[in-house]
């Protein structure tokens, strides 16, 4: 949690990870519970390119300005979180009012300052994008298989190893055109993106 003072009014800013919207509508609920008194609520978030829950390359964001004039909260936390290019985040700024109107440029200052302050004081951890397949194949070429999947860093996510063999496996974003280059070179591969 980091703090802005400006003139009476507390910005408290709250940094952290989430991986859904779900995620998201817990913290914020939690928050507005501990911070009941607050004035406003303030946030925004960006979630994606993981492969996981969005189709590659997509992404979900939102921000709000719960009651302050438009543009003058959410836009400016959402500023923040893009400036460091960060996915999987969000940020909640919540506002006590200290009794003087700080303007549109005033709020704009406090919003983006109490984001920037509360991810200078998070650790930002970098995970590789990955992208999730299925393949399906004949159980002769399995050593084939895990090979190249070892060689790329893949993660398994899932396997069924009988005669005919699947598996569900995470792909690194940087390998993920040579991999499946790599698979589809093998008799008898089935691949497709889940």
């Amino acid at each position: 949690m980091a703090e802005f003072k400006d003139r009476g009014s507390r910005f408290l800013a709250y940094a952290f990870p989430i991986s859904s919207t779900d995620d998201f509508k817990k913290r914020l609920k939690e928050l507005k519970e501990e911070h009941a008194k607050a004035v406003h609520h303030c946030f925004a978030y960006r979630i994606g390119t993981d492969g996981n829950n969005l189709p590659a390359g997509r992404q979900v964001f939102r921000s709000s300005d719960d009651g302050e004039p438009s543009g003058s909260a959410g836009r400016p936390i959402l500023g923040q979180i893009d400036s460091k290019e960060l996915v999987n985040v969000a940020i909640i700024v919540v506002r006590y009012f200290g009794g003087t109107l700080l303007g549109v440029p005033g709020l704009i200052n406090a919003y983006k300052t109490a984001a920037s302050f509360a991810l200078q004081l998070n650790p930002i951890v970098k995970k590789p994008v990955l992208i999730n397949y299925r393949l399906q194949f004949d159980y002769t070429i399995l050593n084939d298989v895990m090979r190249i999947i070892k060689k790329n860093d893949c993660v398994i996510l899932r396997q069924e190893l009988q005669l005919f063999c699947m598996i569900e496996a995470s792909i690194p974003g940087s390998q993920l055109e040579l991999c499946i280059l790599q698979l589809k070179s093998l008799k008898s591969m089935e691949l497709s993106a889940i």
